[in-house]
């Protein structure tokens, strides 16, 4: 897998909230590159909104979120590093932004992939409250899914 065009697809979806600590979309305490701040865990939690970020923060941060995904990614697809590489990119994508959690509850999805069914895994894809809320994410990733 290409680990830097991963991180760069991510970070471009994602963005920087301008290196500062500031709310998502959903309200919720946010930094670096789509890093949601975890009470008792991340200082920036703390810290009000607008109070700035260092770009080594943001990267240390990112690296650590980055890690964490692809593991997910291997326990939600235990043959992860197995699929085409697009899906791999797909997959990881969608783990940054929804989480291991969320993501599993894409049963179809899943289940298309595991069958090798690519066009059935982009339907899916739509089928989603995610789809409708990342609306612009979601084409790019289901277009790519089409392509595989």
């Amino acid at each position: 897998m290409d680990e830097a065009k991963l991180h760069h697809e991510i970070s471009r979806d994602e963005g920087t909230g301008g290196y500062v600590v500031y709310l998502d979309h959903l309200g919720l305490k946010t930094c670096g590159i789509g890093h949601l701040c975890i009470e008792g865990k991340d200082p920036e939690f703390d810290q009000p909104v607008g109070t700035p970020i260092s770009k080594e923060r943001v990267a240390e941060l990112f690296q650590e979120d980055m890690r964490s995904v692809l593991l997910d990614c291997e326990r939600l697809y235990p043959n992860f590093y197995e699929l085409p590489e697009e899906a791999q990119h797909i997959i990881a994508n969608m783990m940054f932004n929804l989480g291991l959690p969320r993501l599993r509850k894409f049963k179809n999805m899943k289940k298309a992939i595991d069958a090798g069914d690519y066009q059935q895994a982009a339907l899916e894809m739509c089928d989603s409250k995610w789809y409708r809320q990342v609306t612009k994410r979601a084409d790019r990733l289901v277009k790519r899914m089409r392509s595989i």
